[in-house]
């Protein structure tokens, strides 16, 4: 698998690439130039040429007299390698005078000097062409003069202007890819040593970080600081629960413990009788703390709710009901239920409501209520539990959903299950309100979802 690149090969590439690309085009443009340059330089020479060999052409004692000047075939041969071909064409096109037939330029319909580039019997020459009138004529004549030579020296002039531009362009690539380089490396120092400083960190060491100078990277550092401080404060959170935890389960486990030992002392059958029911209240009240740490603990997953799907809220609240009548306790107690319909429908978790209303009828069983009644309402949708117990202090309820926060309840408990439930609540995005009941004394729990565009269901 190829590795991802790093931030230093991705602002350095994206720099240096276009960087790369306008460089190349400096060169085109640069070698454009020194050809367009090459051919002005010799193509004046070419005029030149031609010029002076006009000048040789006249009418003189009845005879047509035609001299080539040696210095203007000269100047279009500077090297051994370079040739030069020159042709006078009569008015009639006939050859007159040189050393090779040469074509006409194309395209050339005036008298003014014109030069072409142009293949010719297997070469490519420079051709210029101008429109001559000898002197000396009572009616003048019209000639064409053309001169041509092989492009070497084009080809070498083109090279030399182009090598010195090439290489001042070619130094200031490489001066820019340097600067480049140094300056993203030295830019990105302050985020190399921040990754180092994170690596040498151990797991526990959650103190904040020292910002940077640079203010892109005092904002990185700030939002790692507050990471940081929430996971110290969740941190210090798990060290409290674990401890008082750890707390709740040595009592029961103590008691059963104690218990044992007090029945293993004793040879009557009446009080090993009684010895066993303390060791069934203990060991039933261990069961139910070690579930509701679990469910705690479950709740702080973070995949805790990845089970969501479509629930009916009357269905958890029959599944609630029916699953508390196998308590022996509740045959003594008037439970019911008060559903809406049709019943309102939700996205979330089914073990979490199910465990929702399981601490909220366990709460209720706990404080000693005769009436309970699970109830679900309708826009926005709600569950309910209520019961006639003696209630709570209203002062104190955002301390109650706390975990391990019993108030000032005399009654029997680990102060876990309004934690569970105000943690289900969150997790579903619910608001959980406790309220007096109309009619009588109590306590009435709801959770009230969020409206949402699932369809009700017709019971």
């Amino acid at each position: 698998m190829i590795p991802a690149p790093s931030l230093f090969q991705r602002v350095t590439l994206g720099l240096l690439i276009p960087l790369l690309i306008g460089g190349i085009a400096l060169l085109a443009t640069a070698y454009e130039s020194a050809e367009r340059t090459a051919n002005e330089n010799l193509d004046r020479l070419l005029d030149a040429a031609t010029r002076a060999m006009a000048e040789q052409l006249r009418w003189q004692t009845d005879r047509l007299w035609f001299d080539v000047p040696a210095s203007a075939l000269d100047t279009l041969a500077p090297s051994d390698e370079e040739r030069v071909f020159y042709s006078l064409i009569g008015p009639e096109g006939t050859l007159v005078s040189g050393n090779a037939h040469l074509p006409a330029p194309p395209n050339h319909s005036d008298d003014a000097f014109k030069a072409d580039t142009i293949a010719w019997n297997g070469m490519t020459i420079r051709l210029g062409q101008r429109t001559v009138i000898p002197s000396g004529w009572t009616t003048p004549p019209r000639f064409e003069l053309r001169v041509a030579h092989t492009l070497e020296a084009r080809r070498a002039l083109t090279q030399e202007l182009f090598q010195g531009s090439a290489l001042r362009i070619l130094g200031l690539l490489v001066l820019a890819s340097v600067s480049i380089v140094v300056i993203v490396r030295r830019a990105l120092h302050p985020l190399r040593q921040l990754r180092y400083a994170l690596r040498r960190r151990s797991s526990k060491d959650l103190a904040a970080l020292t910002p940077p100078p640079t203010r892109e990277l005092k904002e990185l550092t700030g939002a790692l600081n507050e990471l940081l401080a929430r996971l110290r404060a969740m941190h210090a959170e798990q060290q409290r629960f674990i401890g008082d935890a750890s707390h709740q389960l040595r009592t029961p486990l103590s008691g059963l413990s104690a218990h044992a030992e007090l029945a293993l002392r004793e040879t009557d059958p009446a009080k090993w009788r009684e010895a066993l029911e303390r060791l069934h209240d203990s060991s039933r009240q261990a069961a139910r703390l070690a579930s509701q740490l679990l469910s705690y603990t479950r709740l702080n997953h973070p995949e805790a709710l990845e089970d969501a799907t479509t629930l009916a809220l009357n269905a958890c609240a029959q599944t609630a009901v029916s699953g508390a009548f196998a308590r022996p306790e509740v045959r003594r107690i008037d439970l019911g239920l008060a559903l809406c319909s049709p019943s309102p429908r939700i996205v979330g978790s089914e073990w979490a409501l199910a465990e929702a209303l399981a601490n909220l009828l366990d709460n209720a069983l706990h404080v000693g209520a005769t009436h309970i009644t699970v109830g679900t309402l309708d826009e926005p949708p709600r569950l309910w539990v209520e019961d006639n117990g003696p209630g709570i202090d209203h002062s104190l309820s955002d301390d109650l959903t706390r975990p391990f926060q019993r108030g000032t309840s005399a009654y029997p408990g680990s102060g876990l299950g309004l934690a569970i439930v105000s943690g289900i609540a969150r997790a579903h995005k619910a608001t959980l309100d406790f309220d007096r009941p109309e009619q009588h004394q109590g306590l009435r729990v709801t959770l009230t979802f969020a409206l949402n565009e699932v369809a009700h269901e017709t019971d």
